[in-house]
């Protein structure tokens, strides 16, 4: 039997990284999170996804320029 981990929205889950939502909206739209999408417009962020960006330790806010 699989758990199922909590979801969470996208404010929810950038309280928990310590970033702003409009970070945590950039990383999705560079595929740097995976989401869920329950149904219509809405965005959920598992909370295992958010345990892995922290265990990681791989997303930068700001890429670096030349």
């Amino acid at each position: 039997m699989q758990t199922r981990s909590k979801l969470l929205t996208i404010s929810e889950a950038a309280e928990q990284l310590s970033v702003k939502p409009k970070t945590l909206r950039a990383w999705i739209g560079a595929k740097r999170v995976t989401v869920v999408r329950p149904g219509g417009w809405s965005i959920r962020i598992p909370a295992s996804e958010i345990e892995r960006i922290v265990a990681e330790g791989t997303i930068t806010a700001v890429e670096e320029r030349r």
